[in-house]
């Protein structure tokens, strides 16, 4: 579960490393958010690689898209899934994604959600 303060690794090619939750935007005084949820971030560092022609910089908030939790999501129907990091991606306002790949595999469950182009950017998915 995500809450406002976390810090979250960037999995997205925009150039950004780490973020910081400032607030989770979907729901009226939502504490937590959860894989799926949009959140306002803030960029608090940048790839040593891309520094120079990164599409973001040090200190912008962006809203963010969470694709893994630490805590466990569950599923009436199916396996329950946990992961080794928080990890978002970055969305520009008009809501496009800012990187065009995704480093990592992310769950099945964006297929049957208005995400679905997530699938083909990242590089496979778990059941």
């Amino acid at each position: 579960m995500i809450q406002t303060g976390t810090f979250l690794n960037v999995i997205d090619n925009s150039g950004a490393k780490t973020a910081e939750c400032i607030k989770i935007i979907q729901g009226y005084k939502k504490r937590y958010a959860v894989i799926g949820d949009i959140i306002l971030v803030s960029v608090k560092s940048l790839r040593k690689k891309r520094r120079s022609f990164s599409k973001v910089k040090k200190g912008e908030m962006y809203q963010a898209l969470i694709i893994r939790t630490k805590s466990k999501k569950f599923y009436p129907f199916c396996d329950n899934f946990n992961f080794l990091e928080n990890a978002v991606i970055l969305f520009t306002k008009q809501n496009k994604f800012l990187g065009t790949r995704i480093f990592g595999s992310i769950i099945k469950h964006f297929r049957y959600t208005k995400y679905m182009r997530l699938i083909s950017m990242s590089s496979g998915f778990v059941n």
